[in-house]
């Protein structure tokens, strides 16, 4: 299974409805990096993903996006296949 990061803050409920997706779909490690902890964390986020909305979630290389992409990837079938690479 790919390594699977996770851009958070501690209050976000996006935060963690795609915490208990991942977990769900068998993910037992996410790397949380808290970005209202580290501003330098939230910098480096927005210049890879052009975004500045948590989370925002990799798995592997695969820069998945948010919580609504994460549903959307899931609903089509493509997270499990994305998660077993």
């Amino acid at each position: 299974m790919p390594a699977v990061k996770m851009y958070t803050t501690a209050v976000c409920p996006y935060c963690v409805r795609a915490k208990q997706i991942l977990k769900a779909k068998g993910v037992e490690v996410i790397e949380e990096i808290r970005v209202d902890l580290t501003p330098e964390a939230r910098a480096e986020m927005m210049q890879i993903t052009g975004r500045r909305t948590v989370p925002q979630i990799f798995i592997g290389d695969t820069h998945v996006g948010g919580c609504d992409d994460l549903i959307a990837l899931d609903s089509r079938g493509a997270l499990i296949p994305l998660l077993q690479a």
